[in-house]
């Protein structure tokens, strides 16, 4: 698992709960410590910009350059200019047991 260092401007996520859990977004800008904007954008990923819970989402290793609070096209354009639209594209299947390990080590990280 990445750690919470891991949560920066351009990082693409997998979202882990709500209706659009196993779909992947990227950060587009860092409210505070607990909460980021994330953008698919929908018309790639389905994610819409919204706020998320930093525990409700898994970053991965891959990384685009934004600027802080790019729009929905400036991400597009960045996501075909990096090569990763397709994979951004992709659904990832999200289990159980998977959802309670990461809500453990968000645990056992917060504790530490």
């Amino acid at each position: 698992m990445i750690g919470l260092a891991a949560i920066e401007v351009g990082r693409v996520c997998v979202k882990l709960r709500g209706r659009e859990a196993g779909r992947k977004c990227v950060i587009v800008d860092i409210i505070d410590e607990n909460f980021v904007l994330v953008t698919g954008p929908k018309s790639v990923s389905g994610v819409k910009r919204r706020k998320v819970n930093v525990n409700h989402i898994e970053p991965t290793d891959k990384k685009i350059n934004i600027r802080n609070g790019a729009t929905d096209e400036e991400v597009l354009q960045a996501l075909k200019d990096s090569d990763l639209e397709h994979y951004v594209r992709e659904r990832v299947k999200i289990t159980t047991k998977e959802l309670l390990h990461v809500k453990s080590q968000a645990t056992i990280s917060k504790h530490v």
